[in-house]
């Protein structure tokens, strides 16, 4: 037990450490080249979670293993420490009684050995994933710039990653596991974590808080939850009191009471508010709440995804994953580059007209943030900021809504051989007079 305590406690100095990334080559000009430091997509703060995630994980698993092994230990010392005190107080037990405390503290320790088999497991497993993050991360620091081929490679399996991490949110488990599986990345992407997660949240969309709970007692999260300040367990067991009243039958009436008392009143003073409303519940009967909007509320299926998406808003936090796809994250650094104030106020100026819309269908084609796919994702992002203006300074506006620099539609009236006074639009082929032209003035 003192060498297992031993060990344990070196473990847990190492989870205490980082994972060291293997020094850069004397090569390495990632930091000086700027065709590929200063690309968004090279940016190593996305890939934070990637390296993150495994080590949370073997601070869950070590803490859980701990836990279990802590009570077990305190149930044998104590049964033992009783069976000697009756000893020496010459009340020695019966031999029968004798071999059953022995017998049970056999069967409790093989328990201990089989549940501390599957924790190495799963840490070598963690270990493994952390090892192949480390190796996949210290690529990019051979490569001088996007120009690499080597960089084209990596990015895919970048994108992968991101597009696996997608589907798992969204909920198409079996789909990115075919991804992983297709492209040799399964050590780079976190299913199972996602799976078990989608299990619960779906469970709580179906109406059952067992997992749930079962999720924030386990091992200590319920000391780690308390830390974060969370009301995930207290909203859980609320909903269990609410399904206790729902039938309002004196049985069940009476469950929710001694329920209460034990799960809700410890919060009375940092869940006043709630508890408060959990005693007003017993006096108003489902068939009654639609005359109290505030207990018509407790009675409604949607506070079922409202506890689906805290759990899934806990448990990202608790791993320190990112609320939002990291394919989100990815796609919001392009746009923020792309966005203009024109892309959606274009939208809503001309919603209501025919030419409105066709302009905004137009833009639609040739602008990814006025695409129909990402406007609504681009809609919360910050607009460019460019210091040096690319834009021709002899911008005139044509007939059909689109603007060139006049110095351009000149020469490419040269080259078609138009007549003098015509200019023709580089995309659509039209030919206008200059009359027609506008000067457009940028402000």
């Amino acid at each position: 037990m003192a060498d297992f305590d031993k060990t344990n406690r070196e473990n847990h100095l190492l989870l205490d450490t980082h994972v060291p990334v293997p020094d850069p080559p004397s090569s390495y000009h990632l930091a000086t080249t700027p065709d590929l430091a200063d690309t968004p997509c090279s940016s190593l703060q996305q890939d934070h979670p990637l390296l993150r995630i495994p080590l949370e994980l073997l601070r869950k698993n070590f803490r859980s293993a701990h836990f279990e092994l802590e009570k077990d230990k305190k149930n044998v010392v104590e049964t033992l420490k009783e069976t000697a005190t009756r000893a020496v107080n010459n009340e020695p037990p019966p031999t029968e009684d004798v071999l059953k405390s022995l017998d049970a503290i056999i069967a409790r320790m093989r328990g201990v050995k089989r549940k501390l088999a599957a924790s190495a497991d799963e840490e070598q497993r963690l270990y493994r994933h952390e090892t192949a993050r480390v190796r996949h991360l210290a690529e990019i620091y051979a490569m001088h710039t996007t120009d690499d081929v080597k960089y084209e490679v990596w990015s895919r399996t970048r994108l992968d990653r991101m597009l696996v991490d997608y589907m798992l949110r969204q909920g198409y488990g079996d789909s990115a596991q075919s991804l992983a599986r297709e492209r040799g990345i399964e050590d780079l992407v976190d299913v199972k974590t996602f799976e078990q997660m989608a299990q619960i949240r779906d469970s709580l969309r179906n109406g059952s808080v067992t997992e749930a709970l079962a999720w924030c007692t386990a091992g200590d999260t319920k000391k780690e939850l308390r830390k974060m300040d969370s009301n995930l367990e207290f909203m859980l067991r609320y909903q269990q009191y609410i399904e206790l009243v729902r039938p309002y039958t004196p049985a069940k009436l009476s469950e929710a009471i001694k329920h209460a008392q034990r799960f809700l009143h410890p919060y009375r003073e940092t869940h006043a508010a709630e508890v408060r409303q959990a005693c007003g519940l017993l006096a108003v009967p489902p068939h009654r709440a639609a005359s109290y909007p505030a207990y018509a509320a407790l009675y409604a299926p949607q506070r079922w995804e409202a506890l689906a998406e805290l759990f899934v808003a806990t448990h990202n936090r608790l791993l320190s994953l990112p609320s939002i796809p990291l394919l989100h994250l990815a796609l919001t650094s392009g746009l923020s580059a792309l966005k203009t104030p024109a892309c959606h106020s274009a939208e809503g100026a001309h919603r209501q007209s025919a030419e409105g819309r066709a302009n905004v269908a137009s833009l639609a084609s040739v602008c990814p943030v006025c695409s129909r796919e990402l406007n609504d994702l681009a809609r919360s992002v910050p607009y460019a900021h460019h210091t040096t203006s690319h834009v021709e300074h002899d911008l005139v506006l044509l007939p059909n809504g689109r603007a060139y620099g006049r110095e351009r539609l000149d020469d490419y009236a040269r080259k078609a051989g138009l007549l003098d006074g015509q200019v023709k639009d580089l995309r659509t082929g039209e030919v206008f007079s200059e009359e027609r032209l506008k000067k457009v003035y940028i402000t």
